[in-house]
């Protein structure tokens, strides 16, 4: 498909709840800040080492080097419950893993038997702001004899909607980084970035929407009409500069 030169471009940095700077932006139907894991559901059952990947919605993700508001970062608890005080940074430890520099995923190396998960999202000081998953529990049954390092592989994608799909609006697209970190643009570390979904019309024209707050997930109501959508992860410390980008995806969002 071609596409014309008509572009519409549009940044949203905005505290979530604010208004909405694209038009066809909206604001969640829940309207809550949740973790959780988009890549397994409790009662899994895995070989080890396996890779967990991290959703959120309703919140952006930044880095530690700075402090950001509206922002924090993912972390992992394995066999622990939520702490009792909210007030305290999360311990760091085996059973609490943190992922200060924005990263989505983790490849973990379990020993065989069942397992706890838990997602905390947590301020550039690590004090948890009650952002967190249900608990995951799944099963190890063993060693896979994968590599750790070939399942931690640089990619991008588009986890929602999927190809060819038919949504009605509005309608979550959800997007998700294997090997870069994700932070709001304010923080400038190497292989960090923030991502940009461009949604081309059957017309022609292009709407750009740009996630610099750190978002993962976006509400969008566009009007009804097919799109092939591209994403792509934007450097924050090289804006000019794309560290990765996702294959087009083609859908339709139908009339209600």
């Amino acid at each position: 498909m071609r596409h014309g030169l008509a572009l519409a471009a549009f940044v949203c940095t905005l505290p979530v709840g604010a208004e909405a700077v694209h038009p066809w932006v909206t604001e969640s139907p829940r309207l809550e800040k949740n973790a959780y894991f988009s890549n397994l559901t409790s009662g899994d059952v895995v070989d080890s080492p396996f890779v967990v990947k991290f959703g959120l919605s309703g919140i952006g993700i930044a880095g530690v080097s700075k402090p950001v508001s509206h922002t924090g970062h993912h972390h992992l608890m394995i066999d622990r419950e939520l702490p009792l005080d909210f007030t305290q940074p999360l311990p760091f430890n085996d059973q609490y893993v943190h992922f200060g520099k924005g990263q989505m995923e983790a490849v973990l190396e379990l020993p065989a038997g069942k397992h706890a998960l838990r997602l905390v999202f947590a301020d550039d000081k690590h004090i948890p702001n009650f952002v967190y998953s249900d608990v995951l529990h799944i099963e190890v049954r063993g060693p896979s004899g994968r590599d750790k390092a070939a399942l931690a592989a640089k990619s991008v994608e588009i986890l929602t909607p999927s190809e060819g799909a038919r949504v009605t609006a509005p309608f979550l697209f959800g997007m998700h980084a294997s090997g870069f970190n994700i932070s709001h643009s304010d923080i400038k570390e190497a292989q960090t970035g923030h991502f940009r979904v461009k949604l081309h019309t059957v017309e022609g024209k292009t709407e750009v929407i740009t996630l610099a707050d750190g978002r993962t997930q976006v509400w969008l109501n566009p009007p009804a009409g097919a799109y092939a959508a591209e994403l792509e992860l934007v450097s924050n410390s090289q804006p000019v500069r794309t560290l990765g980008s996702a294959p087009s995806r083609r859908f339709t969002v139908i009339a209600r």
